[in-house]
């Protein structure tokens, strides 16, 4: 049964931990913050039974506010603590919380073979096509010709579509939401931590000072407002032409298979193996 949102932040908040939050205000982070809280109540998964893994940037900050059992990693590594606990512990509900930078530049190949191995852990990825806490540099999501303070004069590589990538490496859960779009975003965070193997939410978000400022995109209800505009959901994608999705946004469930587990099938190797040493 859903809650209210107060008596959500009385039972998922650190209230003692670094309140006010460091986020500029109308940043995104706080409205994905708030999806995962409710899809977790929702769930109803006890706060012993979650871990949230987040690696560095403006969204690895968020275990700090969070009342679970939290990791705040190395740039990049969020997803390597996240495998070191599964497989630990596989009974634990293992999320991991990072940026665009974060996850798809030095954590790039921690992804695609986390993905590969189907983990059965979730991803949520926040795409502001920014490196936003660290000064503003170009991330992998940054979109050709974007102002930044490492390409001054525009950006001249070419971004790749993180969800799009987490379908190809073979994560069996891989959806698409806009911080704007804040219902369905709550509802694909509730799936993907629910789906059996490595499932990913990918989040367009706006960074309105590091990248909305420098590429005159307006404040932050200005860059919310053209996710509204540019989101197109991927029923409705299915009837487009290239040349009519130029420029949108896909939201949506981009996969959903059944694929087999890491974690599963790495106790079976383990079974096999003690049960070889035992007929020796």
């Amino acid at each position: 049964m859903p809650i209210s949102a107060q008596a959500l932040r009385h039972e998922y908040l650190r209230h003692n931990k670094k309140f006010p939050h460091v986020w500029c205000p109308g940043c995104g982070n706080g409205i994905v913050m708030g999806a995962l809280l409710r899809a977790i109540s929702r769930l109803e998964l006890s706060k012993d039974e979650v871990v949230l893994a987040s690696g560095i940037g403006c969204s690895g900050r968020m275990p700090t506010y969070l009342d679970f059992n939290t990791l705040h990693t190395t740039h990049g590594r969020a997803l390597t603590f996240a495998t070191g606990v599964k497989l630990a512990n596989p009974a634990l509900n293992v999320i991991t919380i990072m940026g665009d930078g974060d996850a798809t530049a030095i954590g790039g190949n921690h992804f695609i073979h986390a993905a590969r191995r189907n983990l059965n852990l979730t991803a949520i990825i926040i795409n502001n096509s920014i490196y936003g806490m660290t000064g503003g540099q170009y991330s992998p999501t940054t979109p050709f010709g974007s102002k930044s303070t490492t390409s001054v004069y525009g950006h001249i590589e070419h971004d790749f579509s993180i969800a799009e990538l987490a379908v190809t490496a073979g994560a069996s859960f891989v959806a698409r939401s806009t911080v704007y779009h804040a219902d369905l975003l709550d509802r694909l965070i509730e799936q993907a931590i629910g789906k059996r193997g490595f499932a990913v939410v990918e989040v367009i978000s706006n960074c309105h000072i590091q990248y909305g400022r420098r590429n005159k995109l307006g404040g932050a209800v200005d860059m919310l407002r053209s996710f509204k505009e540019k989101a197109v959901t991927i029923q409705k994608a299915s009837t487009l032409t290239p040349e009519e999705l130029e420029g949108k946004i896909t939201i949506g469930v981009l996969a959903d298979r059944d694929l087999p587990i890491s974690t599963e099938e790495y106790k079976k190797v383990r079974e096999k193996a003690r049960a070889a040493r035992r007929q020796k």
